[in-house]
């Protein structure tokens, strides 16, 4: 998977992309990387990239000129080009479906936003794909291409293990299971003993109530999905009659 990422301040991936998983798939050769300076592509002295806005406002909108130039010079827009990804707070929410669709593009290019944003003729001519990482506003897109890029690169082939993506947060449609490691009693509060009891079926039927209680107290809204898994959906019935997950409605 090759990402291309335009920014204005391509200095700050420089961390991101030289440490951890991400780091390694890179030298692996499974994920590359690619930055592109957008002042790069501006034509004047000052290399200038942005503007008042046409009909007042507070704030500046990056400019048409140069970021349709440094897209062009990196294969976007061209007939059956590459898909072009805007980072915005205006976009739809990014969700670990669409990271694992993106993942499996060859070639992604993400433009990142800073001020108000950029020039709607832009988005026109070469964006396919607006999307915003959560609903708040950053300064910039650079974090948020951070995330994207994070995310997807886990779940290119050989990244990280299959068995270690299956179980995770959404790949169910739940969110993960509580974790437990050495030692067994900390701070006076013990491991749960199913986990200590080597039957592999009772760990596995905690483990999925334990997911069903979390998405129930935190991200209730995921209960809803057609896409849950059967025994979880019967198991989510079996629980609000209990009345667990109730003391969410309590500030607990």
């Amino acid at each position: 998977m090759t990402v291309t990422i335009l920014t204005l301040f391509p200095g700050l991936f420089e961390g991101f992309l030289t440490s951890s998983i991400l780091a390694r798939a890179i030298q692996r050769g499974l994920v590359t990387v690619k930055l592109v300076d957008i002042r790069g592509y501006a034509k004047d002295k000052h290399r200038v990239c942005d503007d008042a806005a046409y009909g007042g406002g507070p704030g500046m909108v990056m400019k048409a000129e140069p970021i349709a130039a440094a897209l062009e010079a990196n294969g976007a827009g061209e007939a059956g080009g590459r898909r072009v990804v805007y980072l915005t707070p205006a976009g739809r929410l990014y969700t670990q479906a669409l990271a694992a669709e993106l993942s499996r593009e060859e070639d992604l290019v993400m433009l990142c936003g800073r001020y108000e944003g950029v020039d709607q003729r832009v988005i026109d001519a070469f964006v396919t794909d607006e999307i915003s990482i959560g609903d708040y506003v950053l300064s910039g897109g650079e974090v948020a291409a951070m995330v994207m890029v994070d995310s997807m690169a886990r779940l290119v082939p050989g990244v990280i293990t299959g068995d270690s993506l299956e179980e995770e947060s959404f790949a169910s449609g739940l969110l993960e299971y509580p974790h437990y490691t050495r030692p067994e009693v900390f701070r006076g509060a013990s491991v749960p003993e199913v986990l200590l009891s080597g039957h592999h079926e009772n760990i596995r039927r905690w483990r999925l109530r334990k997911s069903v209680e979390k998405t129930m107290r935190f991200r209730p809204e995921l209960l809803a999905s057609d896409s849950l898994p059967v025994e979880a959906r019967e198991l989510f019935g079996k629980m609000r009659e209990e009345g667990v997950g109730d003391e969410r409605n309590q500030g607990a």
